[in-house]
């Protein structure tokens, strides 16, 4: 029985019909010429003959009566794998588009909480002759850090799968009871609400920081400093469950390049990629803000050698200049934006907080799901963020399924009421892979603004100072 932190337990009681709280990623296999019929099939092998190394796809929740507080996870033996792998075929002709499309539908559906919160679907007939893996895993499972030693684990260095050593089984414990259950939050609530009070003197000092940073943030605003918010878009409105997915791949030596020349890190460069394709897309439909759009970004709060499946980030904003015609301009201002966001959440990272009790936390966090959608949806306040943009290191060497080598590994993460556009990069093998989520009541032609991504970086490369 393993307590659930109170970051894993909110993206559970934060989770309704039109908010999946899973994330998930396409990943491109080039399956070997002889052979190639029962890839799938060996596949699906691989990933069974894995499941004994990795207690987190085993995991399933225990929750207590009427949700008084937050479950726990409980560890299967064994997993059906017919409930989690599924082999979905696409109609001809199988273009990039289809695939799309199928991963958006399937995105769409939320994870049965009767069964580990995890699937796989192979995803055949493209024409190229490439399959598809469409993995999902919900974010009260782990981050993005965590899913990259995830799929390392079902992975292999080589097209030769390696051999491993399957643990003999631990002695098999019962489904918790009420009081073990209801013991577990007790403890577990006592020991954050300690915490929290230790923290107080730290956090209060931080509050004061916080208010002078977020103004920083903003930069010069109508001749003076002021808060950094997003002002109104389109895509940030109450949402429904259909999703939108497109995908693109820029080199990441390119990017690199670009980060070099002008002294800006690579995620500077990723969020003028996205910065400038926002702003082409809103002026070639009529309606760019004067103000600029707003960022928000996932930073991670591990420490260093911190492998544990769960998930560990905050989120902090900066300024996509979009208010900003000259590319050069606007990845200035995205670096100076940027580079405070990062240097105020490493002075709060001993104080922010991981875990939080969890006695009463469903009730009050599904009623603040509830209660946002309904605010967003009468549009009661302007948004804080425009569009959530997530930069997830990967291995720079290539990985292989059963032979196959991984060839793209494309993102899908989440969105929300008044953030119904999320764009997420996965660094792989000298590939940067976008993966662009959006609500379809927000934003439905995704595929426009991953085509206006590689117009964006095309004109960053062509800078020169």
């Amino acid at each position: 029985m393993k307590p659930l932190s109170g970051i894993d337990a909110a993206f559970l009681q934060l989770e309704t019909a039109e908010t999946p709280m899973h994330v998930g990623a396409v990943q491109l296999y080039e399956p070997p010429a002889r052979g190639r019929a029962g890839w799938v099939d060996r596949a699906r092998a691989q990933v069974a003959a894995r499941l004994p190394l990795l207690p987190v796809l085993r995991r399933r929740l225990a929750s207590l009566p009427f949700d008084v507080a937050s479950p726990v996870w409980v560890e299967d033996r064994e997993v059906d794998l017919d409930r989690h792998f599924h082999r979905v075929r696409l109609a001809r002709p199988g273009t990039m588009a289809q695939l799309e499309a199928r991963v958006a539908r399937l995105h769409a559906e939320r994870l049965d909480r009767g069964d580990p919160l995890w699937s796989i679907h192979a995803i055949e007939g493209l024409a190229s002759g490439e399959v598809a893996l469409y993995v999902k895993v919900h974010h009260a499972m782990l981050d993005g850090v965590a899913g990259v030693r995830l799929a390392e684990a079902l992975h292999d260095a080589s097209p030769a799968p390696r051999r491993v050593r399957v643990p003999p089984p631990a002695p098999l414990e019962e489904t918790p009871g009420l009081g073990t259950l209801l013991g577990a939050a007790v403890a577990k609530s006592a020991g954050e609400y300690g915490k929290l009070l230790r923290s107080l003197p730290d956090a209060a000092r931080l509050v004061g920081d916080g208010v002078a940073a977020l103004a920083a943030l903003g930069g010069p605003v109508r001749g003076g400093k002021g808060l950094l918010r997003g002002p109104p878009t389109a895509f940030n409105v109450a949402i429904t469950g259909e999703r939108a997915f497109a995908t693109a791949s820029i080199p990441l030596a390119e990017v690199k390049a670009v980060a070099k020349r002008h002294g800006a890190k690579v995620n500077d460069v990723v969020l003028a990629i996205v910065g400038g394709a926002l702003r082409r897309a809103l002026v070639e439909a009529g309606g760019l803000p004067k103000k600029p759009l707003v960022a928000a970004m996932p930073v991670s709060l591990r420490a260093d050698g911190d492998t544990a499946y769960s998930t560990r980030a905050t989120l902090v904003v900066a300024s996509l200049a979009t208010h900003l015609a000259h590319p050069l301009a606007r990845l200035e201002a995205i670096r100076d934006s940027a580079g405070r966001a990062k240097a105020f959440t490493v002075k709060a990272k001993a104080v922010l907080p991981v875990d939080f009790p969890s006695l009463g936390a469903p009730w009050v966090l599904s009623a603040i799901a509830r209660a946002y959608g309904v605010a967003q949806g009468l549009r009661a306040f302007p948004p804080l963020a425009n569009v959530v943009v997530s930069n997830v290191p990967g291995p720079a060497a290539p990985l292989y399924l059963a032979g196959a080598r991984l060839r793209a590994w494309w993102p899908a993460s989440i969105v929300e009421h008044g953030l119904g556009l999320n764009v997420t990069v996965q660094s792989y093998a000298g590939s940067l892979d976008f993966g662009i989520v959006a609500a379809r009541a927000a934003m439905p032609g995704v595929r426009a603004l991953a085509g206006a991504l590689y117009d964006a970086h095309r004109e960053l490369t062509r800078l020169r100072r």
